[in-house]
């Protein structure tokens, strides 16, 4: 067989979301074919999403009975230089955001960060919550990070590197900066922070639309934002301001989170929908947005924040219900970068 065969086997295999042929689509980069081997390089943006995972199964699988080896690999062009990029070694930078503080913000970065190293990526999580951080204590991170007087090395907990402004202050200490500080400390520690090479970086921004928020918008090439709220209405509310705010930035939205989702009396087993049913759900479909999931209200959330071992990484509903989630970020991230490969072919 020779490349143009292969291709013709390739046009077999469709993409589920953007509902064509990977050939016609445009997300074959090269094929090559020598000395029994197969090379074919796919554009494909999400590593470890399930969609994207299946697609290169059945990229093998046209390919089975061709009595060639398959070596596949995955890239998307970059019409960018490594130089004029802000982070060249970060496939995908998702933001998690919220028009409101309470609703679990946090608890679904860290869980989104830590189920996407479970999966295999390599990934980064950036609090970039200037006034309340608070990731290094729901991961238990102990160690801090270390420099040269240039570069910062963060440290690691679950597989995943992090990276917050409670590194850099005080145990007690207030942060008191206007907005021109936090875009300078914000833009340093994106350019001074050694991430290496990830799969994701994931931002777990404040809450509302303020000068964080403006900053990463104007800073980073964002993949696109995970809205997270709660099934009642104030939350609802807040949680539109933060979609005008990344569609005002052309920024896509993956999708929206509902956390406390119900509860489930561990002792009768009854399910309880404290905060309202369907709010979530129903903001998606208003948008025409993807729905990420929801996430019950479960004590093991709160001691898992609390003792630093990440939900998702356990057994269970609620572990469960976040894997989920994650797996729909994951895919919805693939989907905004094969499309935008289509797009721009």
């Amino acid at each position: 067989m020779n490349e143009s065969d292969v291709r013709e086997r390739l046009a077999d295999v469709r993409d589920p979301d953007l509902g064509g042929d990977i050939v016609s689509l445009g997300l074959v980069n090269d094929v090559a074919v020598e000395d029994g081997t197969a090379r074919v390089s796919l554009a494909l943006g999400a590593p470890f999403s399930p969609t994207e995972s299946a697609i290169a199964d059945d990229v093998r699988d046209a390919l089975a009975d061709t009595g060639l080896d398959v070596e596949l690999s995955a890239s998307i062009p970059d019409d960018l230089s490594a130089d004029e990029q802000v982070l060249p070694g970060v496939q995908n930078v998702i933001a998690v955001a919220s028009g409101k503080g309470g609703v679990g913000k946090s608890t679904v970065a860290v869980n989104l960060a830590a189920g996407l190293s479970a999966l295999g990526a390599r990934v980064g999580l950036f609090d970039a919550d200037v006034y309340g951080p608070n990731v290094p204590r729901m991961v238990s991170a102990e160690q801090r990070p270390e420099t040269d007087g240039e570069t910062i090395v963060p440290p690691e907990r679950f597989g995943v590197k992090l990276m917050s402004m409670d590194f850099l202050t005080g145990e007690d200490d207030p942060v008191i900066w206007r907005g021109p500080m936090v875009h300078k400390i914000i833009t340093q520690l994106v350019e001074d922070v050694e991430w290496g090479d990830l799969d994701y970086l994931v931002m777990d921004l404040p809450p509302g639309t303020g000068d964080t928020q403006l900053t990463i918008l104007q800073t980073l090439p964002l993949t696109g934002a995970v809205i997270v709220t709660t099934p009642q209405d104030v939350a609802l509310d807040d949680a539109v301001k933060g979609l005008r705010m990344f569609g005002k930035h052309d920024t896509n939205v993956l999708g929206i989170a509902e956390n406390m989702a119900g509860f489930r009396c561990p002792d009768c087993g009854g399910f309880h929908e404290i905060f309202g049913s369907g709010g979530g759900k129903g903001l998606a479909q208003e948008h025409d947005l993807p729905f990420l999931g929801g996430i019950p209200l479960d004590p093991d959330v709160r001691t898992g924040g609390d003792d630093g071992e990440p939900v998702v990484l356990e057994d269970g509903e609620t572990a469960d219900a976040f894997k989920v989630l994650v797996e729909n970020v994951a895919n919805n991230a693939g989907v905004v970068r094969r499309r935008g490969v289509s797009e721009g072919r």
